[in-house]
């Protein structure tokens, strides 16, 4: 059952139309994830299947942003780190739940949707972008691999080549570019992103569920497929950057506010 008092870093609205809103909640941090949210991504998806009052979701971010990545700052709180152990499970958890999910997943992205901010709102069934939504796998940006599922879902969405490129340089996507390339569904202006989005979820939980969710898990079960050995792989080649010399220079340079030089 999805319960609102189980989370702590994602604030959760039942609506009485089947419709739950998912806001990602650290407004103060960009949404940035941390490793309570981290494990709070992992079981939102899986909470929202088991939950018969529950149709249909919205994930969204609270504030300027979706969710800004990784927290490598930790914002008082635990921060990211090396995905050994307990956090590798957790990020194939996360991308295995919501390809797992037999009902509709709306994102309503605002602002920066960053690294697996970026995967997790592409892995939604239906993307909305608002006209200032930024999208980016910027795991490259921290020297370490888009393992968390970036390697999964960009190539799906937008083709093997352009996916690589956007993968290997950490470059940013408008709304707009988002919309015309694949990555977004549908692009709306700011002020219209979560009427759009919760608007298309409650004509989705107003469906026919069974004959919905049977449009959508056979896709899944094609990205299922592909995911089964792509995440391994790439959640190990990440893991191994962990502690490299690039990637303690990129989080050196991230909390000295500067640019990161990788060649010295």
């Amino acid at each position: 059952m999805l319960d609102p008092a189980a989370y702590t870093t994602i604030a959760i609205e039942k609506r009485p139309d089947g419709v739950a809103i998912c806001t990602l909640n650290r407004p103060e941090r960009l949404n940035s994830v941390n490793s309570v949210m981290h494990r709070e991504m992992a079981t939102l998806t899986r909470d929202i299947q088991a939950d018969r009052e529950v149709r249909a979701a919205v994930i969204t971010g609270a504030g300027r942003a979706f969710c800004a990545g990784g927290d490598f700052g930790g914002g008082g709180v635990e921060p990211m780190g090396s995905t050994t152990g307990g956090m590798l499970e957790e990020a194939r958890r996360i991308v295995d739940h919501m390809l797992e999910c037999t009902k509709p997943l709306v994102s309503a992205v605002n602002g920066y949707a960053m690294g697996l901010g970026a995967t997790y709102a592409l892995l939604c069934d239906v993307v909305v972008a608002g006209r200032s939504a930024v999208f980016a796998d910027t795991h490259v940006k921290m020297g370490i691999g888009a393992g968390d599922g970036g390697q999964l879902i960009w190539p799906l969405l937008i083709g093997v080549n352009k996916a690589k490129y956007f993968l290997m340089s950490g470059d940013r996507v408008t709304g707009e570019e988002a919309e015309r390339i694949g990555l977004a569904t549908f692009l709306v202006e700011d002020d219209e992103l979560l009427d759009k989005a919760v608007g298309i979820a409650a004509t989705l939980a107003a469906g026919p569920a069974q004959a919905i969710s049977a449009s959508k898990m056979a896709v899944n079960a094609w990205m299922r497929s592909i995911s089964s050995f792509v995440m391994p792989l790439s959640l190990q080649m990440e893991d191994a950057c962990f502690g490299s010399p690039d990637q303690k220079e990129a989080v050196a340079a991230f909390n000295e506010k500067r640019q990161p030089d990788f060649r010295r």
